[in-house]
């Protein structure tokens, strides 16, 4: 099986890292000065075990998204394409999946936000995509390592729903084989919004406070903050639709943050690094929805604001 890595951050180095110690032909879809350590030195992964590896280039093949069309070599090989990158990326990951893949390879995104496999129907067809969510933990150095700092698991499925069956089937057997823990779902739009709603609640206020995960368990202010805006994406969900279970929130959201404690969410990483921030797929998600579905989101609209002018502050030093 031949699979596709587009976007080689922290999560996508966790996947293209783990898959390479498989019988998995990997190829790595990454950008710039990435795509050149990816091609000249390889990818160091450091354990959550505390060990670290040192995949070697040649393990799998690497492209440079940045330097023109996928050549012919990549063009239509892939049987499976693994969107990582960020939020704001995804119309040029979706055409570089399209490149990519056979006529009836499948794509996956494990992005933050809403609509990514949406975005991916709409190129491949309904049939060829399937919705995922991502639980390991991991963030990327200055010097390109990835720090895999929590293991987890991956939650995929058909977003039309139904059992695993061929190409989808193997991508399962890939994932279990390289010990990412995958899990089939028959309800992904569930396991999605699940996830948005802790993104809600964590990534904005420990950005803007600029504090770790568990801070959040230790400030009742911070606290109040953060479910406050999952309880209103919890709202926003149910009333377009989506069968949340019997899921507490408050408990879910205290597990979470516990089980992360020491970890600096993937949006203050963005912050302190001056890159944008993934705030429009996540509260700017929650409050566009709610207006779709006639739900107030007052506190995400607030939480956005705030994010999005941290993020042009340097401009007005």
């Amino acid at each position: 099986m031949r699979i596709a890595i587009i976007g080689v951050g922290s999560i996508g180095g966790i996947l293209l890292g783990a898959l390479s110690d498989t019988d998995a032909e990997m190829v790595a879809v990454a950008r710039g000065t990435t795509a050149t350590e990816l091609s000249g030195m390889g990818l160091v992964m450091h354990m959550p075990e505390g060990s670290i590896e040192v995949i070697p280039p040649d393990a799998f093949s690497t492209f440079d998204s940045t330097v023109g069309p996928v050549p012919d070599e990549i063009h239509e090989s892939c049987d499976a394409a693994i969107l990582c990158g960020k939020a704001d990326s995804t119309p040029m990951l979706v055409q570089l999946a399209e490149d990519v893949l056979t006529s009836q390879g499948v794509a996956i995104s494990v992005q933050n936000g809403l609509g990514h496999a949406e975005a991916l129907a709409h190129r491949l067809g309904r049939s060829r995509v399937l919705g995922g969510s991502i639980t390991h933990g991991a963030w990327r150095d200055d010097e390109g390592s990835v720090h895999w700092v929590g293991r987890g698991t991956i939650h995929l499925g058909w977003i039309e729903g139904g059992a695993p069956s061929g190409t989808a089937a193997e991508l399962l057997s890939a994932l279990a084989a390289a010990g990412l823990e995958p899990e089939w779902s028959e309800n992904m739009q569930r396991i999605v919004w699940t996830k948005l709603l802790v993104n809600v609640a964590i990534n904005p206020v420990c950005s803007i406070a600029g504090v770790r995960n568990g801070a959040l368990l230790e400030v009742p202010e911070l606290w109040e903050q953060a479910l406050g805006a999952m309880q209103e994406a919890a709202t926003v969900a149910e009333a377009s639709g989506v069968d949340l279970g019997d899921m507490v929130l408050d408990d879910h959201l205290r597990q979470v943050a516990g089980a992360t404690a020491e970890n600096r969410c993937s949006m203050l990483q963005d912050i302190m690094a001056g890159r944008l921030t993934e705030i429009d797929a996540l509260c700017g998600a929650v409050v566009s929805q709610g207006e779709s579905a006639g739900v107030p989101t007052p506190r995400n609209a607030m939480l956005h604001a705030l994010v999005k002018g941290i993020q042009i502050s340097p401009h007005f030093d």
